[in-house]
């Protein structure tokens, strides 16, 4: 018979045989927090993005999700009654090119407003150039407590929440399966990311104080592409449960390397990389992808108001789904757009102080955030099950009855 798991969630047992450039504009810079947003002209917004580099397939989708938050404002009648442009810079996946980014844009693009960059590594020297300027900063990823313990004012994470508490739906499943069913040993290989390492360091954590032997646990630098020796390392050490910190294509390139050396774990969950359903499949092969749990900030099936519409109007125009990637760079500008229509100007402390004190109807739900700019809500808890990403964790977005454990072996 079928287990329970939260709230009555089935285990479903399953056995199978192992076998750029934008056009730069010019405008009137608001970094003393003083601008009013009257004039007859464009109020520009800048962004800096990996559109090059080893991340550019996932922050694309960001880019792409900008760019359609941009025309369906303007397509309304714009911000404060004036058009809104775009401009973007390409960093390459550079912390020091992200910040030369964000320096031009504020002092010599003269921006009226930022959006923010793409993973921690980025959104960590960025968000300091931003509030140095004074200027708002709603950053679209980048969910390390780093980022956020630094006692910034300006600084708006545009996720249900940070990485210290993305294990929390995936240890409430550990901690429902039975004995029999539960992991007793995890390897942890990360990708080198401020939000890897602290959201696998809160796995290791809570994992281990669910009795789970931890017999790996090693990082890997973001160049990495031969994924061969982590992943005979890996399969050596023979662990029930991964977890890997990935970020991007690496976890796909690791995927590949355990098939390479036919190690397939009872369980293997995956930050990041699992939730871009247009590449995973692809690459890692789709009878694989079964079993693969992950975390997301959003599901394209959540009934938040207008997000039915942004996945209509994003595949419409793109020519397929939006990414989590994309959903988020959305949920930023909405995030920014409130701020500056229910102010009515674009005073960037008015602004930030508007965003204190008040909760944002998202496409990943109401954000309503602490003094640290953190909002308070539940990650998702998904896992890949007949070729598609369900979600499993909270109940509320549960879109499947049960979870596939064990993973089946690699086909």
């Amino acid at each position: 018979m079928p287990r329970s798991g939260p709230s009555g969630l089935r285990i479903r047992k399953l056995t199978v045989p192992v076998a750029l450039s934008v056009t730069l504009l010019v405008a009137t810079a608001c970094g003393s927090g003083q601008s009013s947003g009257a004039g007859d002209g464009s109020i520009k917004v800048g962004a800096s993005l990996p559109l090059s580099g080893p991340v550019a397939d996932s922050s694309k989708p960001a880019y792409e999700a900008y760019k359609l938050w941009r025309d369906e404002v303007n397509e309304e009648g714009g911000l404060l009654g004036r058009d809104v442009e775009l401009n973007v810079l390409d960093d390459g996946f550079d912390q020091n090119t992200v910040v030369t980014n964000y320096n031009r844009l504020i002092a010599q693009d003269r921006v009226d407003l930022l959006l923010g960059t793409f993973s921690s590594k980025l959104n960590l020297p960025a968000s300091s150039v931003a509030e140095r300027n004074k200027m708002l900063y709603v950053e679209p990823s980048g969910g390390a407590e780093e980022i956020f313990n630094r006692g910034y004012d300006y600084l708006f994470f545009a996720q249900p929440s940070t990485s210290l508490s993305l294990p929390d739906q995936f240890i409430a499943l550990i901690e429902s399966l039975p004995a029999d069913q539960r992991p007793k040993t995890a390897a942890y290989p990360t990708q080198d990311d401020p939000n890897t390492d602290v959201a696998i360091e809160a796995f290791r954590t809570a994992l281990t104080k669910l009795g789970v032997r931890s017999v790996y646990h090693e990082k890997y630098a973001p160049e990495t592409v031969n994924f061969d020796p982590l992943a005979d390392a890996v399969a050596r050490a023979e662990p029930d449960l991964i977890v890997h910190g990935a970020v991007s294509a690496d976890g796909v390139g690791f995927v590949k390397a355990l098939q390479k050396q036919r190690f397939s774990p009872k369980i293997l969950f995956q930050t990041n990389s699992p939730s871009v359903v247009q590449t995973f499949g692809k690459g890692v092969g789709e009878k694989n992808t079964e079993g693969v749990f992950t975390i997301t900030a959003w599901s394209p099936k959540a009934t938040y108001p207008g997000n039915e519409r942004f996945v209509k109007d994003y595949t419409a125009r793109f020519g397929t789904a939006p990414t989590e990637d994309a959903a988020n760079a959305y949920t930023a500008g909405q995030v920014l757009e409130a701020a500056v229509e229910a102010v009515g100007s674009l005073d960037q402390d008015k602004l930030r102080d508007w965003l204190r004190s008040h909760t944002v109807q998202t496409i990943v739900g109401p954000l309503k955030w602490d003094d640290r700019g953190v909002p308070d809500g539940d990650m998702l808890l998904a896992q890949w099950q007949g070729g598609k990403l369900e979600f499993i964790l909270p109940e509320s977005q549960r879109t499947v009855d049960g979870v596939v454990n064990p993973k089946p072996g690699w086909s």
